[in-house]
Order: structure tokens, then C-alpha cells, then sequence
């Protein structure tokens, strides 16, 4: 790769990192349509999405549990299941021309859903409940291990449409949550960590100057209603992935 390519690539990792940092996103589906974009070889996506969401997430979890927004309550039985099922997925490898336009809908669909509803950060929550964190946290955990991303594209929307938390709290549980199955996945396919391009460290670079950037603005200075908005953009850039890429 070129120079001036290469140096594209991180402009758009960068960019990339900070929009959904912002949202307490790693940003592995984005990094996997760049990837894809730019011809990069189809078993660097993985490993490669995956190290890169472990530095934004690790940044994210940091700021917005700093600004007081973490729930340890909110977090614990959705990331109890969904590490091991998380390990599972990134060891298995499966046919993906079923499950990923499935899931490109249901991300589209929520971005919608999210786009036209008001989500003010002082509204009431319901904590949810147990069993169905438990499952659902199995279920997120596996798919997350399975396509690359680190579950938090799934979880934010569902907790959100659910009224299981508020808007700046189900960032900072997602990041953290993100970071977890991050991990797990990677471990999972640890073998894959040979298949990452050479200038990986300048691709890290990018990422983590824009987690900084994102973090920093979306814990502190953007608003409930700017999150709202970030993450409809998110799901829409990532349901497209899913879809098209």
C-alpha cells in the first residue's frame, strides 16, 4: 500500500473512531467497512477490527465511567454470559451470507426507532430483568465473537428501546461491554493475529487519537440528545456493512 493510501486509511480510522467513541462504541463494524473499502485481505477484517476495538473501547470505558456514568448493576449479567459465548463465537467460523443481512435490518430498523424518539438523560429506567439479561447477553456475546464487533452495536439500541437505562449510562456500560467481548473474541482467534497488516501500529495511532476525541466530547459536552443522534448514525453506517460490504 502507498503512502497516500495508507495515510487515507487512517484518516478514515480516525474519523471512524471518534464517531462511535461517542457513543461508547469501539467502532469494529465501521473499521471492517473501511477495511473491506480499501481491498485489505478478507482475513485481516477480524483480528484487526478486533485489536482496534479493544484500544477505543479501553479509552471509552475510561471517560465515561471517569464522568460518572458507569452502572455496575446495569452491566454485570449482560457480560456474565456473553465473555464465554464471546470466546465461542471467536473460535468458530461460519457461513455469513444468513445471519449478517438478518442482523443489518434489525440495526437499520433500530436506527430508526432511535432517530424518532426523544431519549431526555433524566428519564426513569426499568432495570431489567436477570433472566433476560442473562440470555441476552449469551446471545450478544456469541454474535459479537462470531462477525468481529464487540456486541455494543446490539446492546446500546436494545437497552435504550427497552428502557433498561439511561442514554449516557448505556454508553459507558457498552463500552465496557465492548471491551470485555473484545477480548474474548480475540483470544478466541488468537491464531488470526498473523493475518494483521504490517502497518498495524500506524492504524492504532489513528484509532486511539480518535477514541481520545470521542470519549472526551461524548462523556462530557454532547448532550443525551446528540448521543441519540451519533448512534442512529452508527447503526445506519454498520447495518449497511452488514448488508452491502
Amino acid at each position: 500500500m502507498s503512502v497516500s493510501l495508507l495515510l487515507v486509511l487512517a484518516a478514515c480510522i480516525l474519523v471512524m473512531a471518534i464517531l462511535y467513541s461517542s457513543v461508547g462504541h469501539g467502532g469494529a463494524s465501521g473499521y471492517i467497512a473501511i477495511l473491506a473499502l480499501f481491498s485489505l485481505a478478507p482475513a485481516a477484517f477480524k483480528p484487526t477490527a478486533l485489536v482496534l476495538n479493544i484500544l477505543v473501547s479501553a479509552i471509552a470505558t475510561f471517560y465515561f465511567a471517569r464522568a460518572g456514568h458507569f452502572s455496575r448493576h446495569l452491566f454485570w449479567p449482560f457480560a456474565a454470559t456473553s465473555i464465554p459465548f464471546s470466546f465461542l463465537g471467536g473460535y468458530l467460523s461460519l457461513p455469513t451470507h444468513v445471519y449478517q443481512p438478518l442482523v443489518g435490518i434489525v440495526l437499520l430498523a433500530s436506527a430508526c426507532r432511535l432517530f424518532l424518539r426523544k431519549y431526555p438523560e433524566a428519564t426513569d429506567v426499568i432495570p431489567p430483568p436477570i433472566a433476560a439479561a442473562l440470555v441476552v447477553g449469551a446471545a450478544l456475546g456469541f454474535l459479537s465473537g462470531l462477525t468481529g464487533v464487540g456486541g455494543g452495536i446490539f446492546l446500546s439500541p436494545l437497552l435504550l428501546l427497552l428502557g433498561w437505562g439511561r442514554v449516557k449510562e448505556v454508553s459507558a456500560v457498552a463500552a465496557l461491554f465492548i471491551l470485555v467481548n473484545s477480548i474474548a473474541g480475540l483470544l478466541g482467534h488468537i491464531g488470526s493475529l498473523q493475518a494483521m497488516p504490517r502497518y498495524m501500529p500506524i492504524l492504532a495511532v489513528a484509532a486511539l487519537a480518535g477514541g481520545i476525541t470521542g470519549s472526551f466530547f461524548g462523556a462530557s459536552r454532547i448532550p443525551a440528545s446528540g448521543i441519540v443522534r451519533a448512534l442512529s448514525v452508527v447503526l445506519i453506517i454498520a447495518g449497511f456493512k452488514l448488508l452491502f460490504v
